[in-house]
């Protein structure tokens, strides 16, 4: 029967039964679950209202909390009945919808095929029209001079370009239309169980739905383009598993592995979560690899146990072992943050005050501080740090054996997952992160709506400087740090946000796209290494890589132009 009467009815909306059903709700639901969401709506309004007195205020929650109260034991009374008829009806639906999904589709697929047959016919005209038009030319223009006849021949082929790229644009149209429609009708159907649930979703109907979404929206073209870079690295990793037991290296796709990839990616998460930001502007930082050095070997210096060797301008070499363990360390990182912050505030003011782009006051910054630590510590490592300290810090935790090999979790990794979070909560849930998209988007644009651009410019740069400074201070729990630590740290933090999808035009990309990017220039560092791949044609991979990254960047940019 419901098969039959989609026949004729080609909407849920259309069926007598289902708008039945959804008066009926509507009026169980009206004074009952209804009214609630109303009157608490209403009473946070009256909370908010700074023209009512106190008085006033209490008065109308009093009011409002009563139909609350009476609102609520509606809802409990008909919460039976309510249940069972929306049940009943979403049944209902669901066999009304198969009907009518069934004959959108055969109706738009019958229209697809209209199109495509039209549209070769179309095509073979055209292709007759242009070679009619190639031989009138050619006779018209038989005796003219050579290069006449063929800027006459450049115009014919163009205007049969033209023809077909027309023709194939409408095609197109008419095929995305009757898409878009069988996925409407699937839609409509979901809205409507929504509707009779009192808005409850449902987990298999919402994946169904976003599957539908993505295949009826689905371009090979678009699919290549934004995820090109990403299957071709996907492959070479493949390529690296499968080499790596042939060539000896034994087995790269291991627990202990991937740990370690992990804990070598900790430390630069903080460094491209930090030029993330600048980046989004439009922007780029080449004073990472110094700010890390500038941090590495304060904390160096202070958690160094007993004497350091290393003389700062004539000043030390200090003792701080006299000091309390638990001093020392924020001490550490309080310092690492704050000489770190100073610096990128002082480029992030060039930029944000005279408009100089970043390259310029970061590549100045970057020599400030390059010379200053070389000149301070006449390049003397600072020697490795307390091991106890360096234990609780950077450490491992051991989990346990598996599979005859000692399996141990890095310490490092936890600070990291936490950097990332509080990176994605500034960028997605503040109203500084919307206005970080707005500025890097279109900065004139933003400055109209009444964003300070300065404002917002010179706290993404002390944004970064904060994020530097924690993942210097923690660098030195990995390395022995000197004025050398972190030399071209800053290409792979910039290559990592590029590769992670944020754009160089500024104003799109996702912090999560920056943490994929750090795990996957990390792993491919590291699959070379392990592989026994020269370092020098390692930089090689990560130049073509990069390359590759901006290209696809800069052809999706130019085609949304």
């Amino acid at each position: 029967m419901a098969e039959n009467k989609a026949q004729e009815i080609l909407t849920i909306e259309e069926d007598k039964r289902i708008q039945q059903y959804t008066e009926e709700l509507k009026a169980l639901r009206e004074n009952g679950v209804t009214k609630a969401a109303d009157c608490k709506i209403q009473m946070d309004a009256v909370k908010k209202n700074k023209l009512l007195d106190d008085a006033d205020r209490a008065r109308e929650l009093a009011r409002l909390s009563a139909e609350l109260e009476q609102a609520k034991a509606v809802a409990a009374q008909n919460k039976e009945k309510v249940d069972a008829l929306s049940k009943e009806a979403v049944a209902y639906v669901n066999s009304v919808a198969k009907g009518i999904e069934a004959a959108v589709v055969e109706k738009q697929n019958k229209r697809m095929a209209g199109a495509k047959a039209y549209y070769e016919k179309e095509v073979a005209q055209i292709k007759a029209d242009g070679a009619k038009r190639r031989e009138e030319v050619q006779k018209a223009y038989a005796s003219a001079d050579p290069q006449e006849l063929k800027s006459e021949l450049a115009i014919a082929d163009y205007e049969l370009k033209s023809a077909l790229y027309d023709a194939k644009s409408r095609f197109t149209h008419q095929i995305d239309q009757a898409k878009a429609a069988k996925n409407q009708v699937f839609v409509d159907h979901i809205q409507k169980n929504r509707e009779l649930r009192n808005g409850k979703t449902k987990f298999s109907e919402d994946m169904v739905m976003k599957w539908r979404n993505y295949t009826t929206n689905f371009k090979a073209s678009k699919f290549f383009l934004a995820n090109g870079l990403y299957l071709a690295i996907l492959v070479f990793f493949i390529v690296c598993i499968i080499i790596a037991p042939m060539r000896g290296a034994g087995n790269l796709l291991t627990l202990p592995n991937i740990f370690t990839i992990l804990e070598q990616s900790s430390t630069r998460m903080f460094y491209a979560l930090g030029v993330a930001g600048l980046i989004l502007l439009a922007g780029t930082d080449l004073s990472v690899g110094r700010m890390v050095a500038l941090g590495s070997v304060t904390t160096g210096l202070i958690l160094h146990p007993g004497m350091n060797i290393v003389s700062f301008m004539g000043m030390g070499p200090w003792d701080f072992s006299g000091l309390p363990m638990a001093f020392r360390v924020i001490m550490a990182l309080v310092l690492s943050v704050l000489f770190c912050t100073f610096f990128a505030t002082f480029s992030g003011f060039f930029s944000a005050k005279l408009k100089m782009h970043p390259f310029i006051s970061t590549l100045g910054t970057q020599l400030i501080i390059y010379g200053l630590l070389f000149f301070g510590t006449s390049g003397t490592p600072v020697g490795s740090i307390d091991r106890g300290i360096k234990d609780l810090i950077g450490g491992r935790w051991t989990l346990g054996v598996l599979n005859g090999e000692l399996i141990t979790f890095p310490k490092l990794i936890i600070p990291a997952v936490i950097a990332a979070i509080i990176a994605w909560i500034i960028w997605n849930k503040t109203t500084f992160g919307k206005n970080m998209y707005a500025v890097g988007g279109n900065a004139e644009a933003a400055a109209v709506s009444g964003i300070s651009v300065f404002k917002v410019t010179l706290l993404v740069f002390m944004m970064a400087g904060i994020f530097y400074g924690c993942g210097s201070f923690l660098e030195a729990f990995r390395a022995n740090a000197s004025a050398g630590t972190g030399q071209g740290y800053e290409m792979d933090a910039i290559a990592a946000c590029v590769v992670g999808g944020i754009s160089f035009n500024g104003g799109i990309g996702k912090i999560g796209g920056a943490v994929i990017g750090v795990i996957i220039f990390t792993s491919l560092t590291y699959c070379l290494t392990f592989l026994g791949i020269d370092t020098n044609l390692q930089f090689v991979f990560k130049g073509l890589i990069i390359l590759a990254a901006v290209s696809l960047d800069s052809i999706k940019y130019l085609k949304k132009k």
